[in-house]
């Protein structure tokens, strides 16, 4: 009669052990972990017998589709497995081989280091090898590369797939940095913004008649010798408006032209302009993803709104792009929209690849901010630290101002003379 009442408990254990596993499938992936009071929750162990729950979770662990995990919140919680994968842990040889690819299987996709097995395990370096070397020739696990530890030989299982930090995410190809794909990049979405937060406008151009299309600008109120007022007092309102009537019209002179006596013509170029206030309409970091997307341009990569974000960032941090904040709406603008190179980067890279415009300046974005001392040599000069008179490099023979003069052509009788006297 005992032995029949085992059975029966026996019976009752598998029963309830298959319906648990199946309502934890039910009720979560394999990465939930289930406390005690969560599978309580389940209403599968008959009013909440926790002798007949040890049973049944211990029966689950020992067939592997359970795996204990300490919870820092509920204590002790459990894992379901799936029962290809508990499976795998029945056919391996040895109680070493199990740890070793237990504690494989709990890296996930981030990968373990093989020394970090050994330490964790605290066996032998070489029983380690010989299990890792079983478990590759069964297909269970993998080697990888870490973009964190080039170096250092990992392994993850081989059903799974490595971690965005494990690789480097889009920004890597075989553990490498894909510098040339994140330029190409990043040139595309300066350009996306460049086009959406500034439109096209004409400007006078700084070599056309003088005067011409440009916004005058009032003298200032204090007179000048030669006026009837006396010197040193303030003009009125009325005398300086004046200025607009009386000088409005070009005379003779500026508007003749020096040979055949026709007017000269204004000229005006193509510029970006900043758009007016309150334009509420920037592009947004999802809408650059969306047109990424939309395009196609990155061909197999997957790039989420947390990758643009990144290149949006880098952008920023170059001074290239800058946050607009427009209500609830966080957008994004080109900085210094009018010194824009209004032909996109990637056609001047043609241009210049086919031999032309070799003169001017290949920069994405606006030419950098200078002013004398960054413009005139000395402010750049590579070779400023061997500068002195007697020396190498003195000034009354440096060949950057005369390059900056553009005096280079003189001869050389005559160069000398014209370069600057300590």
């Amino acid at each position: 009669m005992a032995s029949d009442g085992k059975a029966e408990d026996s019976v009752k254990i598998q029963i309830l052990k298959d319906a648990l596993y199946d309502e934890m499938r039910q009720h979560g992936s394999e990465s939930r972990a289930f406390s005690q009071k969560d599978i309580l929750d389940l209403n599968i162990i008959p009013n909440g017998n926790l002798e007949l729950l040890l049973q049944v979770v211990q029966r689950l662990c020992d067939d592997k589709l359970l795996v204990g995990i300490a919870n820092h919140h509920a204590g002790m919680a459990w894992r379901w497995r799936s029962k290809e994968e508990a499976k795998k842990y029945t056919t391996l040889p040895n109680d070493e081989t199990v740890m070793v690819y237990s504690i494989i299987d709990e890296a996930g996709a981030d990968g373990i280091w093989n020394r970090t097995i050994k330490n964790k395990l605290n066996m032998h370096e070489a029983v380690v090898k010989n299990c890792i070397k079983f478990l590759e020739s069964k297909g269970y696990i993998a080697s990888m590369k870490n973009v964190e530890h080039p170096n250092k030989k990992m392994y993850i299982k081989a059903t799974l797939r490595p971690s965005e930090r494990a690789t480097g995410g889009p920004w890597f190809t075989e553990g490498e940095l894909d510098t040339a794909f994140i330029t190409e990049l990043e040139g595309i979405v300066f350009e996306y913004i460049k086009t959406k937060s500034a439109y096209r406008g004409s400007q006078p151009h700084p070599g056309g008649a003088a005067g011409a299309g440009t916004t005058k600008v009032p003298k200032r109120g204090a007179v000048t010798a030669g006026e009837t007022t006396a010197r040193g007092t303030k003009r009125s309102a009325t005398e300086i408006s004046n200025d607009d009537t009386t000088t409005s019209s070009p005379s003779a002179a500026q508007t003749k032209g020096t040979s055949g006596g026709g007017t000269a013509t204004s000229k005006s170029r193509t510029v970006f302009l900043p758009m007016p206030a309150g334009y509420k309409h920037y592009p947004t970091v999802a809408e650059i993803a969306k047109f990424i997307h939309d395009t196609g341009i990155t061909n197999n990569t997957t790039l989420g709104e947390a990758d643009i974000q990144q290149l949006v960032d880098v952008l920023t941090y170059d001074g290239l792009v800058e946050m607009v904040r427009v209500g609830r709406r966080r957008g994004y603008r080109v900085a210094r929209a009018v010194k824009q190179d209004t032909v996109p980067f990637h056609k001047r890279q043609k241009e210049r690849e086919a031999g032309n415009g070799l003169d001017l300046p290949l920069v994405q974005g606006a030419e950098p901010l200078s002013n004398g001392l960054t413009e005139a040599p000395c402010g750049r000069c590579p070779v400023f630290q061997l500068c002195e008179e007697g020396g190498p490099v003195s000034p009354s023979n440096c060949v950057y101002f005369l390059q900056w003069l553009e005096l280079e052509d003189l001869p050389k009788a005559v160069a000398p003379n014209v370069a600057v006297q300590p």
